[in-house]
């Protein structure tokens, strides 16, 4: 099955590169959303990868008062739990900046993914297109807490948040933004990196459907990838 999703491939020399790259991007993009509408709505991942980027990023001088923090996803855990999106966040991040406390919007998972995902429905009206959504690949081709063999949410029906109840890998229960409300943004940023992603990346770049897949605002996304040269998909160094 293939899906109708632009990709632009961008592949890094080394994990400097990779992670220059990156910031580059999120400060980059957070300059002019304030520029242009006065606030930067910044959608955070969760995974190894983005907290490497936001333990850097903190290091940085921004407008962080005009900052907005959302979250694509979250685990059902106590607040204080070490594996909530959130936790790592504020850990890496959000702990260590002047963004107003009533401008980061977490999602209350302790709460069950029913109740969660309803309440952050709630919390995500009003709100338009974000500005930048950064994701990440699951070694299974997941996105956010987007699950082969689950619903992603890519109708024009489909809600804006998902709770999740069967998630393959621990913990079961958990809530995420549907694939349809992660595409409403001015730019989509993936970061892939390591070789245990190649079997889902070759799988995404040849154009199956995989969740990854799933996110297709009309201004295409971009997959920024750091990986050694023989474990990229053939074909991906022409990019």
């Amino acid at each position: 099955m293939t899906v109708d999703q632009l990709c632009r491939w961008h592949v890094s020399k080394d994990g400097e590169d990779f992670r220059r790259r990156a910031l580059d991007d999120i400060l980059s993009v957070a300059e002019e959303a304030i520029r242009a509408r006065g606030h930067f709505d910044f959608v955070l991942a969760g995974g190894s990868t983005p907290r490497t980027i936001y333990e850097s990023l903190c290091r940085f001088s921004a407008d962080w008062k005009n900052w907005h923090i959302y979250f694509g996803d979250e685990r059902c855990l106590p607040d204080e739990n070490a594996e909530r999106n959130s936790r790592m966040a504020g850990i890496a991040l959000l702990n260590h900046v002047p963004i107003p406390a009533a401008n980061i919007h977490a999602i209350n998972a302790g709460a069950g993914p029913q109740f969660a995902a309803a309440a952050y429905a709630r919390d995500l009206q009003g709100v338009g297109d974000f500005d930048l959504v950064l994701l990440g690949l699951g070694e299974d081709g997941h996105t956010a807490s987007l699950f082969p063999g689950n619903d992603w949410g890519t109708g024009e029906c489909s809600a804006d948040v998902l709770p999740v109840c069967n998630a393959p890998k621990p913990p079961a229960h958990r809530v995420s933004l549907s694939a349809a409300r992660l595409s409403r943004a001015r730019k989509v940023l993936f970061l892939v990196e390591g070789a245990s992603k190649r079997r889902a990346l070759g799988n995404w770049f040849s154009g199956h459907a995989i969740p990854a897949s799933a996110v297709c605002p009309t201004v295409g996304v971009d997959v920024l990838i750091h990986m050694d040269p023989a474990d990229l998909p053939f074909g991906m160094m022409k990019q």
